[in-house]
This record gives C-alpha cells, structure tokens and sequence, in this order.
C-alpha cells in the first residue's frame, strides 16, 4: 500500500485526463470520418484504432511503474534497437511508393515512430553527463545520435518525419545548457540554407548572421569562418534540391504559391481550407459535414482530421482541441522544470519538442500555412505506430513527474 501511494503521489493527473480527452476526440473525429465510407471499411478502421489504444495504454502504465533509472541504463540499447529496425523496413518494408511499414499480419508498424522515442533517449543519457557544449568535440555525439536515423528515414522516404528528428536537435541541446551564440551559430546554416531561394531573402539573411556573429564579439577569425561556411551552404541549396524528390518539390513550390496545382497536390489543401471555413462557429454538427462525408478531403481520418474537427464542430472544436494541446504542453514543461535529475528533465523536453512540431506541422499544412509533410495529429489521427509512440512518450512524462524529486 505505501509502495502504491509513493507511485501515484505526485503523478500529474492532469495530464493524464487531458491525452485521455485527445484521444476521445480522436476516436470521435476518426468515426464521423470513416462514417460514410462502406460500412466495414468504417468498422474496421475504428475497432483497430481502439486495439492501438488499449495497447498504448497497457504501454503507458508499463513505462510509468518502471523506474527512470532503467531507461537511463538501456537508453542506446532501444537506441541501436531502432536503428536496426529503420535498416531493417529498407529491404522487407510495405507502402505505396516507400518502405516505410513492417507488416505483422493485419497490423503494421513504422518504425520510424519508435525511433523518435529511442533518440530521445539516447540523446538525454549523452547530455545528462556534464558536457562541455562550446566543444566541438563534444557537439559530435548528438548530431551522430539525430543524424543517423534521419537519414535512414530520409531514404524511405520519409522527409516529414525526418524533419521531426532535426527539430528535436538544437532545442534539447540548449535545454542542456548550449549558449545563445553557439545555438545561432548552428542554426543560422539552416537559415541560410532557406532563404538561397531567392536572392533578397539571401541577401537579408547574411546582413543579419553578419550582425549577431559581430555582436557575438568572437572575434575576426571567428566571424569570418562562420559568414563564408553560411555562404557555401546557400550556395550549395539548388544541390539540395536537386536531391528532392519530385513530389517534395511540387509541395513547397505549390505552398510558396510559385506553382498552381488546384488538382494535384494543391488539391488537399484547398479542401482543407474550405472544410474547416465552412464550420463557423459551432460547426455543422457530429456525421453533417459534407466535405468529410461526400469525400472531398483526402486523408481526412489520418493526416487531415483537424479538418473534420473544424468542419462539423467548428471554431468552438478546434478551440478547444488547441487548449488540450496547449495545456498538455505547459503541464509537460511544468515536469521538466520541476524534475530533479537532469536525465528526466531531457527526456520530458525532448517528448515536448516532438509534440510541439508536430502539432504545428500539422495544424499548419490543414490551413495552408505550412507545407504537407504528412505528419499526423497525435493523439487524434488514425494510425497505430504514431499513437502508441505518442502514449510511451506521455508514460515517460508522467514517469519524470511522478518521480520528479529522484535523482539518476
């Protein structure tokens, strides 16, 4: 009895009820959006969404009662575990122009998800020791442990969530005490890398790295090395471009507006857009959206099914899911500020920054802000891999809170 209240004391319930709310609003959503399709196509896309949940379920009570100190100890074996799987679904993975899925029977699973977990806690054993981050040297290590199943990803492909393991990047480590100056001066080769595609924009972001290296006062030498090694990445950005898939380039191009595409890629997110518009606000009711239901919207129950909760619930829905999202991510930065032992802290960061981006990325592209990646909603978006991920990621949140006051 004592055992089980020293478990559950400081467990942040809150928490607990908010993904529980989510993933009842997804469950809903993922009906009305499956709704009008064959009967059995309907039924079977939501009994599997429901086995997803009870296993992440069974998953989050199993990471939760296991101590912090286990996931520290075995962090690079679920590490080069992932790793292996990511080499592994190359050669005997499924999809529909990529290899991104393992099959196990009726189920799949996509390694690539699992992966963010296990990277995340590599990074967070390598960065809970005292680092020297203004060391090059010791800056190798972390850009390895990201880098490494990027690229695997990348070669699916899977470039959306490829992406998800760069945004974890710089943040976790300046969660773990990288300078200002060295954080601008990793990220400003991205912005480089960007703003190449037109010349002003290359221009403006020169005139301001030049200003923050020589406010940085560094040195010469040092503002020297890094303005030319900006230069040589925008320069080598039609490379990278050259390396993009076809489609990848319509996307950005299409979302830059320098490409009109109202029937092809464009497609998915004019009907977005008109889904979640014609809501109002409180939306044209639960199974009454006509853009869900007469299917004009791709993927409305996977990567799009914001735009069923803006559709048929309207602003009053989409409200109050970005409050459970907001407030989950507050709650959860709560934990990590609060946790004693660095490596908990890390972990809770970096599960934040992966939800953070993915959230963004996906409410984005449903509003055409952003480009589509194919990120799915967590917690609301159909599809096992990704939920279950989201829920081992939440189980290691509440872990860190609910032994916040042990240190590893």
């Amino acid at each position: 009895m004592l055992y089980e209240n020293r478990l559950v004391r400081h467990l942040d319930v809150g928490i607990l009820v908010c993904v529980f709310l989510m993933v009842s609003v997804g469950l809903v959503a993922i009906y009305s959006a499956t709704y009008a399709s064959e009967a059995q196509v309907g039924y079977l896309t939501l009994k599997k969404q429901g086995i997803w949940i009870a296993l992440g379920l069974v998953l989050v009570a199993a990471v939760v009662v296991v101590p912090m100190r286990f996931f520290h100890k075995y962090a690079y074996s679920f590490y080069f575990l992932s790793l292996g799987l990511l080499v592994l679904v190359l050669f005997v993975g499924a999809g529909s122009g990529t290899r991104r899925w393992l099959p196990f029977g009726p189920f799949s699973i996509q390694p690539a998800e699992f992966a963010k977990v296990a990277t995340i806690l590599a990074l967070a054993k390598y960065l809970s020791a005292e680092r020297n981050l203004t060391r090059v040297r010791e800056l190798v290590v972390p850009f390895l442990l990201v880098g490494l199943p990027t690229l695997l990803v990348v070669k699916q492909p899977d470039l959306g969530s490829a992406l998800v393991f760069l945004a974890v990047l710089l943040p976790i480590l300046h969660w773990a005490g990288l300078p200002h100056v060295t954080l601008f001066v990793l990220l400003a080769p991205a912005i480089s890398l960007f703003s190449a595609f037109n010349y002003y924009s290359f221009f403006a972001a020169m005139i301001l790295i030049s200003l923050v290296l020589l406010l940085s006062r560094r040195g010469m030498r040092f503002f020297l090395t890094n303005f030319f090694l900006n230069v040589g990445v925008g320069a080598l950005t039609p490379v990278v471009w050259g390396l993009l898939k076809e489609y990848q380039k319509k996307r950005i191009l299409t979302f830059l507006g320098l490409e009109s595409d109202p029937r092809g890629l464009g497609y998915q997110v004019l009907q977005s857009k008109v889904a979640i518009g014609s809501g109002g606000v409180f939306g044209k009711g639960f199974l009454h959206g006509t853009q869900t239901h007469l299917r004009f919207l791709p993927e409305q129950h996977t990567d799009f099914i914001f735009c069923v909760i803006g559709e048929e619930f309207g602003f009053l829905g989409v409200v109050l899911v970005l409050g459970l999202f907001l407030y989950f991510i507050l709650k959860s930065l709560n934990v990590a500020v609060a946790v004693k032992s660095r490596f908990s802290s890390l972990v809770v960061f970096g599960a934040i920054m992966v939800f953070l981006f993915q959230v963004t990325v996906n409410i984005g592209m449903t509003v055409a802000i952003l480009p589509v990646t194919g990120l799915p909603l967590p917690f609301l978006s159909y599809g096992g891999s990704s939920l279950v991920a989201s829920l081992i990621l939440v189980g290691l949140i509440l872990n860190a809170s609910r032994s916040r006051f042990e240190y590893i």
